[in-house]
């Protein structure tokens, strides 16, 4: 599972010109791709990281701040593109598998007290937000298991 995660001043996800999710004031855009290889256990384990990260202003988390997550499901960040010019989607899980593991991350988002706003998932999406630093951290199910490189 792969969740970039953007600091943001304000976001919004529209949907055949209606705004579906939204926020105001410090918070975090969560680009979610999920993978075939994916359980319940890596939504989870993401979801607790992300809840913790120090990513808004004073060092505080989503926790911390009681701020907000725009969530937005992403299927394309487990696109393959080492061979040739069109990506691959072989890695990116299917929709009956992806959804509920994404439902199970905010989910747990939500059990650790964030306010999480939503996407629709599956849809064809537009995501505004206001960037804010930039401050972009990809959290990745993969590496969380691994050890520590250098």
């Amino acid at each position: 599972m792969r969740a970039v995660c953007q600091r943001a001043q304000s976001a919004s996800v529209t949907v055949d010109g209606k705004v579906v999710g939204s926020f105001e004031g410090e918070g975090l855009v969560i680009l979610l791709g999920v993978s075939v290889t994916d359980t319940e256990a890596e939504a989870v384990q993401v979801a607790r990281k992300v809840a913790g990260l120090r990513m808004l202003d004073g060092e505080r988390s989503l926790t911390d701040a009681g701020a907000p997550a725009l969530v937005v499901s992403q299927f394309t960040l487990y696109g393959d593109v080492r061979k040739g010019r069109r990506p691959s989607w072989t890695r990116a899980a299917k929709g009956d598998q992806a959804e509920p593991l994404y439902e199970r991350f905010t989910a747990e988002l939500e059990a650790a007290g964030v306010r999480v706003e939503r996407g629709v998932f599956g849809a064809m999406m537009d995501v505004s937000l206001t960037n804010s630093g930039p401050f972009t951290l990809i959290v990745d199910s993969d590496e969380l298991a691994g050890p520590r490189r250098g």
